[in-house]
């Protein structure tokens, strides 16, 4: 799937991120539901080690296909700055060019800003996997 489309907007960007991060976003309740407490455990066939693998294997896709968003978008707006950047010395005098650049450049910047954006997720919600899952499913990280 081609994220492109999202890529020339940094709202829609952002909005896309914030909708692929629901199940970060939503650790806890996750974690709840995956592993009951010990009066519903009793009341109910629960498998925590299933329930954990499953939720990791959902997060792995999760960050796997954030990468590639941001990584494609990060390439989408750098390309577009070097063509700028190019058209900009082939004529000086521009101005809209030079607009045009120095809104490509700020993109660019918050494109690169959400990488480590997503270092902070990923770490919040392994911290939060790992407290609750690693006696049923033991992963050194996403």
């Amino acid at each position: 799937m081609s994220y492109k489309l999202v890529c020339g907007d940094v709202l829609q960007f952002q909005e896309t991120l914030k909708h692929m991060r629901n199940l970060d976003d939503s650790i806890i309740y996750a974690l709840n539901i995956s592993l009951p407490t010990e009066s519903i455990k009793a009341r109910t066939s629960s498998n925590p080690e299933r329930n954990c693998q499953e939720l990791f294997e959902k997060l792995k896709t999760g960050y796997a296909e954030r990468d590639k968003v941001i990584k494609e978008c990060i390439q989408v707006s750098a390309d577009q700055v070097k063509l700028l950047k190019k058209q900009r010395e082939e004529d000086m005098n521009d101005s809209n060019i030079e607009k045009k650049f120095k809104t490509e450049q700020r993109k660019l910047r918050v494109l690169k800003q959400e990488q480590g954006v997503e270092d902070i997720v990923k770490d919040r919600t392994f911290k939060a996997f790992n407290e609750r899952c690693r006696q049923f499913y033991a992963k050194d990280s996403f």
